[in-house]
């Protein structure tokens, strides 16, 4: 089991943890994913979630435009789901995700420092 998958396991289910935590992975870390949003169009998003205050909510499109639907359609084909019931889940859990991953509104970054998501939550 994979850090993010502890970390999320009990908030938003083993399986999705288990999909988010690879969705991060592939991005290169928790950066890579805020920078992906940011860079098509989600920035103000993103960044709800990982600053303080309420997480704006993402509809399952936004999730598309974010991620890419090369990246989408990759994670749907890999758990055999179609990629519009991954993309709607995805809505439901990212903002959780993404503003548990990143507390004190800190995106974490560097090797040595518990993986390219940094070190684990106090």
């Amino acid at each position: 089991m994979g850090l993010f998958d502890g970390i999320l396991g009990g908030v938003i289910g083993m399986e999705m943890a288990t999909v988010v935590n690879g969705m991060i992975e592939r991005h290169g870390g928790i950066q890579g994913v805020v920078n992906q949003f940011q860079t098509n169009g989600l920035g103000p998003t993103v960044q709800s979630w990982v600053g303080p205050g309420a997480n704006q909510p993402i509809t399952s499109a936004e999730v598309r435009q974010g991620l890419g639907p090369q990246t989408i359609q990759a994670l749907a084909a890999k758990l055999n789901i179609p990629a519009d019931q991954l993309a709607a889940k995805l809505s439901e859990v990212l903002p959780q995700s993404i503003d548990r991953l990143t507390p004190g509104g800190v995106v974490p970054t560097g090797p040595g420092t518990g993986g390219p998501w940094g070190p684990p939550p106090a």
